[in-house]
């Protein structure tokens, strides 16, 4: 179905982005794979590019450009190109709108031309080893000394904490057994060069190889005062408003991943030939890719109109969960089926097909799970 959310600055954008990353990406993603992330370099050249500063402020190097749309673009066109490429999506759609929302003026001169130019990598660090979507559950904490937090704990499962340079850690500044747990929680922007700042092991994942995620921890890490992002003990507020963009990234992919597997299941299958003739022309076939072309449509127009709503201010925490619960499953279907097509040659990590099977799986965990997203929308039903 034709996409009417686009217009020709998009359409230019979109073939700018696709021929980076298929000249200058690709072919070192292998690379990046074995390593287990990208090299800094990357971001670098991503901010001379200026694909780093669409939706920052112009009077801090940005293009003050407002639309999600473009960075849906760029999120598309990475998984059309078989790049996962979470740090980047960390930055550009979790970070930036904490930076841009809460930031004060001086924070926003000192963080965001850097943020820009790439030479300031951040990363969010929320989940923790004993909390995951239960964000009032977290222990990590911060106590006032003098002009200074002392910050100690533990995160898990932090995408791009590897290369951060600034990592926005949500912490307890309440005193212990503070009644309301939402209460008392706020973010510090803390420098991870900052002595007690410690990257533990990279986590070895199913999938998202050239994507790090990674331990991080906390052992009396001053950080000063003016490095706190937003109003102390307002961060779970904050968090609830920004995980609709979150949640609305993830769709995104789910969507283009849905798109790329079915093509690359209709390429296989008018090429490969079984008694005497294609894949293809048996009737199952058609009729398994015509289920996915439905499912792939009716999400992409779903998506397309929580794009449309998020850029009027309109999608609201409950939108979001439900189009992340219902496009995330759905990739899972369409995807699961078209590896089945590939038959064997499926299950072997050469073709792409089996590396959106298993960078799928992780969607239905990541940005709340499937469960927390119906718990979130049975509540707004008033259940």
């Amino acid at each position: 179905m034709q996409r009417t959310i686009f217009d020709d600055d998009h359409h230019a954008f979109r073939q700018t982005i696709r021929q980076f990353f298929e000249k200058e990406v690709v072919p070192e993603y292998a690379a990046w794979e074995q390593q287990g992330h990208p090299p800094k370099d990357f971001y670098r050249r991503m901010g001379e590019l200026g694909f780093l500063g669409l939706q920052v402020p112009e009077q801090y190097g940005g293009a003050g450009v407002e639309s999600f749309t473009f960075n849906a673009i760029i999120n598309e066109e990475s998984v059309r190109a078989g790049l996962t490429l979470g740090p980047l999506r960390v930055h550009l759609d979790l970070v930036l709108p904490y930076l841009v929302g809460y930031a004060n003026g001086e924070q926003k001169s000192r963080w965001l031309p850097a943020f820009v130019a790439g030479e300031m990598m951040t990363a969010i660090a929320m989940t923790e080893p004993g909390t995951g979507s239960d964000l009032a559950g977290i222990r990590t904490s911060a106590r006032l000394d003098g002009d200074h937090y002392i910050l100690n704990g533990a995160k898990t499962f932090i995408t791009g904490g590897v290369n951060a340079d600034r990592v926005l850690v949500v912490c307890r500044t309440s005193p212990p057994g503070t009644e309301n747990r939402r209460s008392g929680l706020t973010i510090l922007a803390v420098d991870s060069a900052s002595p007690g700042f410690e990257v533990g092991r990279m986590l070895d994942k199913m999938g998202l190889k050239a994507q790090d995620t990674c331990e991080l921890s906390f052992t009396d890490v001053r950080v000063p005062v003016e490095d706190r992002l937003g109003e102390e003990g307002r961060a779970f507020e904050y968090l609830t408003h920004n995980l609709a963009q979150e949640r609305l990234t993830i769709a995104v992919t789910a969507v283009a991943a849905a798109h790329t597997a079915i093509d690359l299941a209709k390429a296989y299958t008018q090429e490969r030939a079984v008694f005497g003739k294609p894949v293809a022309a048996f009737q199952n076939t058609k009729f398994v890719l015509a289920e996915c072309a439905a499912d792939a449509a009716a999400g992409q127009a779903y998506l397309d109109h929580a794009l449309e709503l998020h850029d009027r201010r309109e999608l609201t925490p409950a939108d979001a969960a439900a189009l992340k619960l219902w496009t995330t499953e759905m990739q899972a279907r369409v995807v699961d089926k078209c590896l089945q097509l590939h038959g064997g040659y499926g299950y072997m990590n050469e073709y792409l097909i089996a590396k959106l099977y298993a960078d799928a799986r992780v969607t239905r965990i990541y940005g709340g799970t499937s469960e927390v997203m119906k718990s979130i929308v049975a509540k707004s039903m008033g259940l």
